[in-house]
């Protein structure tokens, strides 16, 4: 019998000891027929327990181990009130350093994949049973480009919660409040999941002179009646968002052969509304003899208006032993920004000529005529295919095969009243197709090379035809080589060509006036006519990254890991963001740039551009550790199976608890057993008796993937409880080898009881575990002896506080630790720290052959930064507390003498959040919380130090376009939330 790979449950020293000995198992069965996939035999005894190790219900099936995982208690601690919100908490485990992308982690659901991460973005955390984080490589497997982690979450099997959350923020400075009501309701029964929500967020205004924000010359008032403009410049629009959002997913069949189906639709609105300003307009006086000024005492608006309507469907069905999965995304999209007309500098000036507008020497407000509209039309339809499966098993192991293909079509259609040009319609048509093989070259698991450890090689090749650029090319190689059960090295090289996106092709041009920019050319602060949209001329790149990378796991706390990444990066032809307007950038794009006859900036066209090539090189290095707080409560100290979420109608994995016995072994007593026992034999053959009692590893044993019974082992096993011979020590599943408390402290003892050199008495172990431990010329294997005894005695000390499989790999899926929602299933809080430091090693880009390589750290690129993510919970009460560090620079003027340069200081930030579950505070509750149940008061502070960035030009003077109101106008800010579950 194949033994696939350790589920995460609690199990005794012997079930253990089996596991750890599974490759002589295998070959000592190797002549035997195995048994069908449905009817692996459930544990037996014959002095000790055969293990069918298995992966977790949900959890991804990879060699590739995670940069983090998370426990229910562990999500608890960071207090998130939605995935969404968590996702944002664990952004420096989930931000890639390769340098490219940067959008949303793959979102995968109990393995799968998911149509979009609409369907369960407004879930409450407490519906989570457990996440991981993987690295890049992992989102190969499911149709995805290596430029994205990967995020599993695997939910709870039955979960109902209603929730309501009010919050209410605003700037310590005042003048920038904000709030949001939101409401859901989520229904899990299995595979079945129901979610419906509905949002409304606002912000207010805020405008310079809330601020007292120093207004750039030659825009103040110098004639009398002229207003202040301060009142008419934004710092931060007024806002309103309203969304409304469902998803619905439910299975089709029961058994191997059930089929999946999930849909979700979303419809959004945001408004907002900026001022940009006075039209301030300077004429030459008749004759010539002074100049004289127009007002336009009403601001320069902005309104911009967004309208999203949004569809995604998925399907997914087992075909054999492989597994098809159609995810389908479809999204239109309205946009619109009107944009107040200034009035016609020529038509002014005759009428100044003709004297027809001269009052007193000063020009009275001339209305302007009406706005401008500059829209956009976008239309997606993303539809993508993959089936994956196991095609042949090598020596090393399984081989796994992701073949996937599918089809996106993207329209922009763009219209601009400024322009003659009518509307601009841009359409891509995009078929691609590719595959991906995960091939073991050596396991330590199946004893294949295993002197060398664990080798996978991944190789991945698509092929891209885009309808406006033509064949694209997609190749990545990787190499992971899992060492040891804690150090794990991996190695990845990829070439592929990519198009700009039609957003950076076709997005409507709009202008912005009276932005403030620095000069870097002549040192002025200046108000600009700014350019932002699309730029048709973009060409198609080519990418060539190389990534390295290790992740160590430490036995420290309850566990913990480093992970460190090399990312060198190199592309041609490609599309950047406009850089920042230098001397080298003005020569190498003076077309962008517009001046006045004094060399006055005026303008600036801040659309896409195109480098001929693009180098970047960085470090990537954090650690991740977790811990517990406080005293297990002794009911409970052998670690019990959490429930559902208090207050959250949840209904976890919870069961029996699974009682420890000497040496804090895991396991069921006799009593326990008969009770399993009897319940099964109460009920009727080919019915379902209640599984919800029953211990977790043996539920799921029970279950297939998607949830529901899997009935031939359910009649399996009723059949091995309710024989004559299944009453323990009879040599049934209740047999001496599951509750012998004995034979259990005789193993350990054997084991554990001397120093690791001396030898070990191998007759006091069971004789089916001596002929695990013994080669087939009869001598001891050394090696499994050593793995053997390492895990039983270092099980014997973590195990007393419920550390479940702690210590053993699941996939190179890292150690873990148990505990309930909230920290609260044994009565112990939690605790968190990780950090990330990004070192950027090179950072160069060449515009064209024969102009000098422009270096990044020139233009404003920071080599340093830093991101912190800790907390604690216990008792219902926590904190978290979030940093970023960024180091600065300096970018260069012209000035010879430096007076143009600017300095741009370090940056620290930090926020601060603490949260408490008021029903779990008795000196507020009492005994009954009526209610308190199920709410949850938290409060924020962003910025915690209300810190800017200095920035300071070579005299040691901040210019006007750097104060630090305009940097960050709020600075720092508060929130108060409100959240209750029913």
């Amino acid at each position: 019998m194949k033994l696939s790979r350790l589920r995460a449950c609690n199990i005794s020293v012997l079930a253990l000891a089996s596991a750890i000995c599974a490759p002589a198992a295998a070959q000592d069965r190797s002549q035997d027929t195995p048994p069908p996939a449905s009817e692996e035999p459930l544990p037996s005894a014959e002095n000790e327990i055969v293990v069918t190790a298995q992966r977790i219900r949900g959890s991804v099936d990879t060699d590739v181990p995670p940069v983090v995982e998370l426990t229910e208690a562990d999500i608890a601690a960071y207090g998130a009130d939605s995935l969404t919100d968590l996702v944002a908490q664990l952004s420096p485990q989930t931000g890639s350093g390769r340098g490219r992308g940067g959008g949303q982690p793959v979102i995968l659901v109990n393995g799968q994949r998911i149509a979009s991460f609409r369907e369960l973005r407004n879930y409450p955390p407490e519906a989570i049973q457990k996440v991981e984080v993987f690295p890049e490589e992992v989102a190969l497997q499911y149709g995805y480009s290596a430029d994205q982690r990967v995020i599993n979450f695997i939910l709870k099997d039955n979960f109902k919660s209603r929730e309501i959350e009010l919050e209410y923020g605003d700037s310590f400075e005042g003048g920038a409040p904000g709030g949001e009501i939101e409401v859901s309701q989520v229904a899990i029964s299995g595979p079945r999941r129901f979610n419906i929500s509905g949002q409304f967020e606002t912000q207010s205004l805020l405008t310079e002179a809330e601020r007292d924000i120093t207004q750039t010359p030659g825009t103040v008032p110098t004639v009398p009646g002229d207003p202040d403009p301060a009142p008419f410049r934004s710092l931060r629009p007024d806002t309103e968002s309203y969304k409304l959002e469902g998803s619905f997913n439910t299975a089709i069949g029961e058994g191997a052969t059930a089929k999946a189906l999930s849909l979700n639709l979303t419809a959004e609105q945001n408004n907002s509304r900026s001022l940009s300003g006075l039209d301030i307009v300077t004429l030459t006086a008749p004759g010539g003899a002074s100049a004289v000024r127009s007002v336009d005492a009403d601001p320069l608006i902005r309104d911009a208006r967004t309208t999203s309507l949004s569809a995604a469907a998925g399907y997914r069905q087992p075909l054999g032993d492989f597994e098809l999965n159609v995810t389908l995304d479809a999204a239109h999209g309205l946009s619109e920004t009107d944009i107040d007309r200034r009035r016609d500098l020529s038509v002014l000036q005759d009428l100044v000529d003709a004297g027809s507008l001269m009052i007193d020497g000063v020009l009275p407000p001339v209305a302007t005529d009406g706005f401008d509209r500059a829209s956009s039309k976008t239309y997606t339809l993303d539809s993508l295919a993959t089936i994956r499966g196991v095609p042949l098993t090598l020596p090393a192991g399984d081989v796994n095969l992701t073949v996937d293909g599918g089809y996106k079509w993207n329209r922009i259609e763009s219209e601009d009243t400024r322009t003659a040009l009518g509307v601009t319609q841009l359409t891509r048509g995009r078929i691609n197709g590719g595959v991906n093989l995960a091939v073991p070259l050596t396991s330590r698991r199946e004893g294949f090379l295993d002197a060398l450890g664990d080798f996978t090689l991944n190789a991945s090749a698509g092929l891209d035809y885009l309808s406006d650029f033509g064949t694209l090319t997609d190749l990545t190689v990787g190499l992971t080589w899992n060492l040891t059960d804690r150090l794990t090295l991996a190695a990845t090289v990829i070439n592929r060509d990519a198009a700009p996106s039609l957003t950076e092709l076709g997005a409507p041009v709009v202008q912005t006036f009276n932005v403030p920019l620095f000069d870097f050319a002549t040192g002025q602060n200046v108000l600009a006519t700014l350019t932002t949209g699309g730029n048709p001329l973009l060409p198609a790149s080519n990418q060539n990254d190389l990534k390295l990378s290790a992740n160590y796991e430490l036995d420290l706390f309850e566990r913990a890991n480093i992970l460190f990444e090399y990312n060198r990066n190199s592309s041609t032809n490609t599309t950047e963001s406009f850089p920042l307007l230098t001397a080298e950038i003005e020569a190498a794009f003076p077309d962008r740039v517009t001046r006045d006859g004094t060399g006055r900036l005026i303008a600036l066209d801040q659309r896409p551009i195109t480098y001929a090539e693009r180098k970047g090189e960085r470090i990537r290095y954090g650690f991740n550790v977790f811990g517990r707080v406080g005293k297990a409560r002794e009911e409970q100290s052998g670690g019990g199976a959490p429930g559902g979420a208090p207050g959250g109608g949840g209904e976890g994995r919870g069961g029996p608890p699974i009682v420890g016995a000497g040496g804090g072994q895991m396991r069921m007593d006799p009593q326990q057993f008969q009770q399993m026992r009897d319940q099964f034999c109460a009920s009727e053959p080919g019915t379902v008796p209640d599984l919800s009692k029953l211990p977790p590893f043996i539920r799921d044993r029970l279950t297939n993937e998607d949830g529901t019974v899997n009935q031939e082992r359910l009649a399996q096993v009723r059949e091995r409880f309710c024989s004559a011979d299944g009453q323990p020590g009879a040599g049934g599943p209740g047999g001496p080898g599951m509750f012998d408390p004995e034979q259990a402290a005789a193993i350990r003892n054997a084991l554990c009881s001397g120093e690791s050199d001396q030898p070990i008495d191998l007759s006091a172990l069971p004789e089916g575990l001596r002929a695990r431990l013994t080669n087939e010329d009869g001598t001891i294997n050394q090696e499994r002896l050593a793995r053997l005894r390492q895990a039983v005695c270092q099980a014997e000390g973590a195990q007393q506080q419920g550390e479940g499989s702690q210590g053993q790999r699941r996939g190179g899926g890292g150690r873990r630790g148990g505990g309930g929602p909230f920290g609260g299933g044994d009565g112990q809080g939690r605790w968190f720290l990780s950090a990330y430091h990004t070192v950027e090693l090179e950072n160069e880009a060449l515009i064209a052959p024969g102009i000098p390589v422009i270096d990044y750290f020139d233009l404003g690129q920071a080599r340093h930064s830093v991101e912190l993510e800790g907390g604690v919970f216990y008792k219902g009460m926590g904190t978290r507390l979030s940093g970023r560090y960024t180091s600065g620079y300096t970018i260069a003027g012209s000035d010879p003498t430096g007076a143009s340069d600017l300095t741009f200081g370090d940056l620290v930030k930090f926020d601060l959040r603490f949260f408490m579950d008021l029903e779990q505070q008795k000196w507020l509750t009492g005994e009954n919380p009526g209610f308190f149940k199920g709410t949850r008061v938290s409060f924020r502070i962003d910025n915690l130090f209300d810190t800017r960035q200095n920035v300071t030009d070579g005299n040691g003077q901040t210019p006007i376009r750097y104060q630090p109101a305009l940097i960050d106008p709020l600075g720092r800010t508060f929130e108060i939330e409100f959240r209750k579950l029913f």
